[in-house]
């Protein structure tokens, strides 16, 4: 049984994808935030499929999110076992996405960031820094800020640690975590609490 995902994308692409979970026969299940995806397709047993996807996501990470999933389910049904993002699912991403690919759906500021994406679109959306942010509505959650916004030296805490920014290094920011003194990349969109009392020389 398909849960009710239409309170979480934009009205105007309802019926597009509603269309398209029926079409696929999609078992489809909305969970709680993980910290290491968005979402996930499984192949089930007798034909079925499974798409699950978190429900932090804001309308716009939903739908390009539904839509990346929905592209493992036709790439297994046509090819069988391929590369998890490969050729073929890039293919299939890019022809699912195109028609939601309008200022209708998707804001003017989201649209060319968006298309830059699905030329070579990759296992992550995060691993796109422009498209993250602006997927993101250039806004962090409330309380928190993006590293890439955060003073040289300035200490912030991530996942209950504590970090100093470093330097950037190509599209990453070192991170000192300073209680093991070990050096970590972040992305620079990577949302994190400042503690505006702490920046140092």
């Amino acid at each position: 049984m398909t849960t009710n995902f239409h309170k979480y994308i934009p009205e105007n692409a309802i019926n597009l994808a509603q269309s398209l979970v029926e079409l696929h026969d999609i078992n489809l299940k909305i969970v709680n935030q993980r910290q290491t995806k968005h979402g996930d397709f499984r192949q089930l047993t007798k034909g079925k499929s499974q798409i699950t996807i978190n429900n932090n996501l804001n309308q716009y990470q939903f739908l390009l999110t539904l839509i990346h999933e929905i592209a493992h389910h036709v790439t297994f049904k046509k090819y069988g076992r391929v590369q998890p993002h490969g050729k073929e699912w890039k293919q299939q991403f890019q022809h699912l996405m195109l028609p939601f690919l309008h200022p209708s759906i998707y804001p003017n500021y989201m649209l060319t960031p968006l298309a830059h994406y699905l030329k070579k679109p990759k296992a992550s959306t995060d691993s796109d820094v422009r498209l993250s942010l602006a997927l993101k509505e250039n806004t962090a959650e409330n309380g928190k800020s993006f590293v890439f916004e955060l003073p040289l030296n300035s200490t912030f805490v991530f996942k209950d640690k504590v970090y100093r920014k470093g330097n950037k290094r190509k599209t990453r920011i070192e991170c000192l975590q300073l209680a093991t003194k070990r050096m970590y990349l972040f992305s620079q969109n990577a949302e994190v609490i400042f503690k505006e009392d702490q920046i140092t020389s």
